[in-house]
């Protein structure tokens, strides 16, 4: 049986998930590349922020040079 799909991600998870640094992660969540939601003191990515951001990138590499 597979455990199931977290709701909302630690920066960590996330990073995991995208297979970068947490380093990496906490800059593209500071320029706000990537959306976050606060749980009290905590802060959450969910799997939708996630996948937004990589439909974005590569929208972005996929378009032709203006």
């Amino acid at each position: 049986m597979t455990a199931p799909t977290p709701l909302l991600l630690t920066v960590e998870q996330a990073a995991r998930q995208l297979s970068i640094g947490r380093t990496l992660m906490f800059a593209l969540i500071r320029d706000g590349q990537i959306e976050t939601v606060q749980v009290g003191r905590l802060r959450r990515i969910t799997p939708a922020a996630l996948a937004a951001f990589t439909e974005r990138l590569s929208a972005q590499q996929s378009s032709p040079a203006a």
